[in-house]
């Protein structure tokens, strides 16, 4: 038998402000037809006065277990992808574990921007199957609003806030691709390209800073990296494009969702596309899209997904799954 860590729930939170593009307008040289032309964003939704990260991910979390069928009782870690922490320490996991009322166990935040939340099951997969632990909640929640620089037309129109959450279980597999669970992970990072992407303050420079990004360049990298990393994974889980039932890109724009659909070989109508609706929200991205992918009825027990992001670093990576 082969141990398989398989996806038993999942769930999302929305902050309840909704920010449509033509709240920009008012301030911004810019226009709805602009935004949705360079982006395919319509709306996003941004934290407000109480909606941490730390409380949107325990919400998150809290629709996941219930999905489940669990509790944080059953739960032997968290593991929580984040680049807009409530606090420079303790980890946003740790607040989500005291939420929950989780006495045992442990919890640890990742960062790797918008591709943390990829880092983040790589690393739960890991973790079931060495067997330090039969259950991890993992979790993707952003504030990313509260880094924006709004005088910035080219990055502050793009990014949303959110949470979303599965819970991975062990369970025993026969070792082939028609397993449920992660059949593969692929991770890479380069910091050369630092510049292209980054946020201009931190704990060490003393400032809080803003996004900084370079968006012709990151576009430039974001589809041949994430078609390579995708099919890597798909190599490494012994699939091809034409086993792949959804592709669940990270939803940053929708011309990378359908260059990096093109050169996978995959159509659109087998892509889960939410970024209409949110906008980039970072880490938070995949499992908000495949929370809401599942609601929408897209996404089935037995479907094999591929999953796969960039971000700041550069670093990406992809998952290919078994829901």
């Amino acid at each position: 038998m082969t141990l398989r860590a398989t996806v038993k729930g999942v769930g999302h939170y929305l902050p309840q402000r909704v920010v449509p593009n033509a709240e920009f307008e008012k301030t911004l040289d810019t226009t709805d037809e602009w935004i949705v032309s360079r982006s395919g964003i319509e709306r996003r939704h941004f934290a407000g006065d109480g909606e941490t990260t730390s409380m949107m991910a325990t919400e998150a979390a809290k629709a996941a277990l219930a999905d489940a069928g669990l509790t944080a009782d059953d739960v032997d870690a968290i593991v929580l992808a984040t680049s807009t922490a409530d606090l420079t320490f303790p980890s946003a996991a740790t607040m989500v574990q005291a939420n929950l009322g989780m006495k045992k166990g442990f919890a640890f935040d990742i960062q790797a921007v918008c591709a943390g939340f990829i880092f983040a099951l790589s690393n739960a997969n890991a973790l079931v199957l060495s067997g330090q632990a039969k259950r991890v909640l993992v979790i993707g929640a952003e504030t990313f609003s509260r880094i924006m620089d709004w005088t910035d037309r080219g990055t502050c129109v793009l990014f949303g806030d959110g949470a979303g959450a599965l819970v991975l279980e062990a369970t025993d597999g026969s070792g082939t691709k028609d397993d449920r669970g992660i059949l593969a992970t692929d991770l890479n990072s380069d910091g050369t390209h630092r510049d292209l992407l980054y946020v201009d303050g931190g704990v060490s420079t003393g400032t809080t800073g803003y996004l900084r990004m370079q968006g012709n360049q990151v576009f430039r990298h974001a589809v041949e990296k994430l078609a390579g990393t995708a099919n890597t994974a798909m190599a490494d889980a012994n699939v091809t494009a034409d086993d792949i039932d959804w592709v669940v890109p990270h939803q940053a724009n929708i011309r990378i969702i359908q260059g990096t659909a093109k050169k996978m070989g995959v159509p659109m109508e087998n892509v889960v596309v939410t970024v209409q609706d949110h906008g980039n929200t970072s880490a938070a991205s995949i499992p908000l899209a495949l929370s809401v992918g599942r609601d929408r009825g897209q996404i089935k027990d037995g479907d094999l997904i591929v999953t796969e992001a960039i971000g700041g670093g550069l670093a990406w990576g992809a998952v290919v799954l078994r829901w």
